[in-house]
């Protein structure tokens, strides 16, 4: 008979356990995703910037073709991280990118999450390359798009076959919250929901003007 205690589970993320790897959030990368709005892709992508942010993850954001061709990383992302530099590449695969593997070895953490544009390409790639040299693998699958939903979900299937686990941006946030009483990020986390959580955010803003709700009492 297992014994139940009260701790998380090994494979949930907290902010000290993973690295944040964001692909390609590129302005011609988005013109020809269709899988989702790219009103509410730009939303979810700022939602993981900040949640990143907030918690102090570690994170690596990474172009391809910057100059030449793919433009600059979507706003959501740069005003959140203005000292970060990405990383340009060439290479369609992320992580066959030198510059990559030598910032996650010297990070040090065996969960990776990804999220970026398109999904059967740019993180299909790295995904099935991490997960094959033993990395465990999170995919924040409405941070991603592609082509068509068919590329999407198709990309979807093939990473969770081999063990990647897929996530919500969302689900992302509240994963490094995890518990409401946690006062040194809880404003923050709050205002990054009410700023892009949709549905959720609203209700935020109703319990508190309308009668003070506070989840961490």
């Amino acid at each position: 008979m297992p014994v139940a205690k009260p701790q998380a589970g090994q494979t949930l993320l907290d902010p000290s356990n993973h690295t944040l790897i964001m692909i390609d959030h590129q302005s011609q990368m988005a013109f020809a995703t269709k899988s989702i709005d790219p009103v509410q892709l730009r939303n979810n992508t700022a939602l993981v910037a900040k949640a990143a942010r907030e918690f102090k993850v570690s994170t690596i954001l990474t172009t391809v073709a910057e100059k030449s061709f793919s433009g600059p990383l979507f706003p959501e992302i740069t005003s959140v991280f203005p000292d970060v530099a990405a990383i340009d590449r060439t290479t369609m695969n992320t992580w066959e990118d030198g510059r990559i593997a030598e910032r996650v070895n010297a990070i040090g953490k065996d969960k990776i999450v990804l999220a970026g544009l398109w999904t059967s390409v740019c993180i299909v790639g790295p995904a099935l390359s991490a997960l094959d040299q033993g990395f465990q693998v999170y995919v924040i699958a409405d941070a991603c798009g592609d082509v068509s939903s068919e590329a999407h979900e198709r990309a979807m299937e093939r990473m969770v076959q081999l063990g990647a686990r897929p996530m919500t941006s969302l689900q992302y946030l509240l994963e490094l919250q995890r518990d409401w009483a946690r006062g040194e990020s809880y404003n923050e986390t709050v205002a990054t929901s009410i700023a892009h959580g949709g549905g959720y955010g609203l209700g935020l803003i109703y319990a508190k003007t309308m009668f003070g709700a506070s989840e961490g009492h």
